[in-house]
């Protein structure tokens, strides 16, 4: 074996029934998370990212080039990291794996992920944001979502149960990383949190939205603790979460185009509420 991976915790994969990466055979996001309670990360940057957090990391599989660029950063010297070559790996894993880096990493509990968790994190601030997202199904607008989010400082996201997985695979990707960076809160009941964040913790609830009632973006003061909401990629937002709105702020548009992405909205929506103060630059 070359001295590189002369290491206890290295282990290089020859052969296609290696048991030791059985839990990175056949990869689907549902099945890995009802494996060991998993999600999957992949791409360089995002596990570099990944091996500097908080988080919990299983083990690495990785092809010997991305092995020798990511070693710097593997701190413990008892994660148990697999080499192979990309073509196994992506024989093992059942998809085309041209990056050579794959990492698995323990989700957090439900517990963690609830609301008040979050809020008890911000309760000493005098001014937070949150963002907010309602029966968002596409993993690449969540992805864009937490990408979004960690760009303009967001101080948390708060989904409701209809939503995603921002632990899929592909969502963490497309998040560069950041749906294991920016804080977020998984809700049951969407309409009792939504009371909560004004009620109980002061929240200005700011939609996303177009109507009659609703103004240009600009024209919305989102005050010292505010949330933008944002509605499922094809209706917008329900009716009853605009019932409970303080606000309705809107992107104005030609005519010919009257809605954008899910993903764009939210980069302009926070960029005009925390971009234009935070990152002027003149």
């Amino acid at each position: 074996m070359d001295s590189k991976y002369d290491h206890s915790n290295i282990s290089i994969v020859t052969s296609l029934e290696d048991s030791r990466v059985d839990l990175y055979r056949s990869v689907r996001d549902a099945d890995l998370r009802g494996r060991r309670h998993l999600c999957m990360v992949e791409s360089e940057m995002v596990v570099r990212r990944l091996l500097d957090s908080s988080w919990k990391v299983h083990s690495l599989f990785l092809s010997p080039q991305k092995y020798e660029r990511l070693a710097p950063y593997i701190k413990n010297p008892l994660l148990d990291v697999y080499v192979a070559d990309v073509s196994l790996m992506s024989s093992i894993s059942g998809f085309h794996i041209h990056r050579g880096t794959l990492a698995l990493v323990h989700r957090p509990d439900d517990a963690s992920l609830g609301l008040h968790k979050i809020m008890q994190s911000l309760e000493s601030k005098d001014m937070f944001s949150l963002l907010l997202a309602e029966g968002i199904t596409n993993v690449d607008n969540m992805g864009a979502l937490f990408r979004n989010a960690a760009a303009f400082g967001v101080d948390a996201i708060v989904l409701d149960r209809t939503c995603c997985d921002p632990l899929y695979r592909k969502a963490i990707r497309v998040s560069m990383g950041h749906a294991l960076s920016v804080p977020w809160a998984v809700v049951d009941d969407w309409a009792t949190a939504l009371s909560e964040l004004k009620d109980n913790f002061g929240v200005k609830l700011i939609g996303c939205e177009t109507g009659n009632k609703s103004k240009p973006m600009w024209e919305v003061d989102p005050s010292q603790k505010w949330a933008l909401i944002l509605g499922e990629e094809k209706s917008g937002l329900s009716a009853h979460t605009i019932s409970l709105c303080d606000e309705l702020a809107e992107i104005p548009m030609t005519p010919r185009v009257p809605s954008i992405n899910v993903a764009v909205a939210s980069a302009v929506g926070l960029y005009d509420f925390l971009g234009r103060r935070d990152f002027d630059n003149g």
